[in-house]
C-alpha cells in the first residue's frame, strides 16, 4: 500500500536580512502543499528566488493562484501574463511608463490596498552585467533604525504620486505630460506602515513627493535619507537573471527596481501578481 507524503519546503538564505532561494521542484510548487510555508517565508525574507524553475505561462498563473487571489493587470481583466520590457516594439502602450521602474519603488502607492506580491519569470535576460532587479527590505530597514528615529518617523505622512517618479528620468517634462501623470492620482500615506502582523515597514521610493507639514528641502532630506538607509548593502539583494528564473517579492515590505539595460536588447519578463490583503492604514 502506497503512502502519500506531503512536500516539505526546502530553502536557503541568500543574505542575512533579505532573500531566500526555494529549492523545491515544479511538482511541489504546483501542488499547493507548501503554499502556506512559502507565504510565511516571503514575509520573513522579502524576496524568494526559484532558480531556473522554468514555468510556462500557464504554470506561473497556476502557481500564483496557490498563494492567494490572482490579480489581473486591469480591474475586471483576463487572467493573463503581463509582459515587462522597455522595448517599445513589444510593449508600446506602457514602455514609457515603465521607465519609472528603474528607480526604487513600491507598487500601488496610489491605491488603498496595494498588491501583496509580484512574481517575475525571466524569458530573456539582458546581457550579463545589466538588467538585474534590485530589492530592498523595508521591514528590516525600519527595524534596524535607532529607537528615537523610529518614533519620529512614525508621526509622518507622505504624499505619493506617479507624477513624482517622472522627474527621476525626465527632469524637465512638458506640462502636458506632467498633467497626464498627475491624472493617475496621488495619495497621502503613512511613512511607517503598521501592519496587522505587528511588524512595521517604510513606505518610500520614487513616488514619494513630500512629507506633510515639511518644506520641500526637509521632505527631501527625510525621504532620500531613508532611501539611502534602506537601500544600503545590509538590506538589499540584486538578482542577476537567467532564463527560467522566477523571483517573487513581498510588495508590502520590499522596494524594487530594474537596474539599467539597453531597451533594445530584448530583455523580457513575464509578471503575475497577488491581490492585496491589507490596506496601508487599517482600523
Amino acid at each position: 500500500m502506497s503512502v502519500e507524503t506531503k512536500a516539505l519546503l526546502k530553502s536557503e538564505e541568500i543574505k542575512p536580512k533579505i532573500g531566500s532561494r526555494v529549492l523545491n521542484g515544479k511538482e511541489d510548487l504546483l501542488s499547493g502543499d507548501i503554499a502556506g510555508e512559502i507565504r510565511e517565508l516571503l514575509e520573513a525574507r522579502g524576496v524568494l528566488v526559484f532558480p531556473k524553475i522554468g514555468f510556462t505561462s500557464e504554470e506561473q498563473v497556476a502557481f500564483t493562484k496557490t498563494l492567494g487571489t490572482f490579480a489581473p493587470e486591469q480591474a475586471g481583466g483576463d487572467e493573463e501574463i503581463t509582459k515587462i520590457t522597455l522595448d517599445v516594439k513589444e510593449n508600446p502602450s506602457s514602455a514609457e511608463y515603465l521607465k519609472g521602474s528603474l528607480y526604487w519603488h513600491i507598487d500601488g502607492t496610489r491605491n488603498d490596498v496595494p498588491i501583496l506580491a509580484s512574481l517575475l519569470t525571466c524569458i530573456k535576460p539582458s546581457p550579463k552585467g545589466t538588467g538585474n532587479t534590485g530589492f530592498a527590505n523595508t521591514y528590516s530597514a525600519f527595524e534596524d533604525l535607532p529607537e528615537e528615529k523610529k518614533a519620529e518617523y512614525e508621526q509622518y505622512r507622505v504624499v505619493h504620486g506617479p507624477w513624482a517618479s517622472l522627474f527621476y528620468y525626465e527632469p524637465e517634462p512638458s506640462l502636458a505630460k506632467l498633467q497626464a501623470y498627475a491624472g493617475i492620482g496621488e495619495q497621502e500615506l503613512p511613512l511607517v506602515w503598521k501592519h496587522k502582523s505587528g511588524r512595521k515597514s517604510l513606505v518610500i521610493g520614487c513616488t514619494a513627493a513630500q512629507v506633510v507639514g515639511k518644506s520641500a528641502l526637509e521632505s527631501a532630506m527625510i525621504i532620500h535619507g531613508l532611501r539611502d538607509w534602506a537601500t544600503g548593502p545590509n538590506f538589499t539583494y540584486s538578482h542577476e537573471w537567467e532564463v527560467g528564473d522566477l523571483v517573487m517579492w513581498d510588495n508590502t515590505g520590499t522596494m524594487h527596481r530594474a537596474e539599467p539595460y539597453d531597451p533594445s536588447c530584448g530583455r523580457m519578463m513575464h509578471r503575475t501578481k497577488l491581490e492585496g490583503e491589507e490596506a496601508f492604514v487599517y482600523a
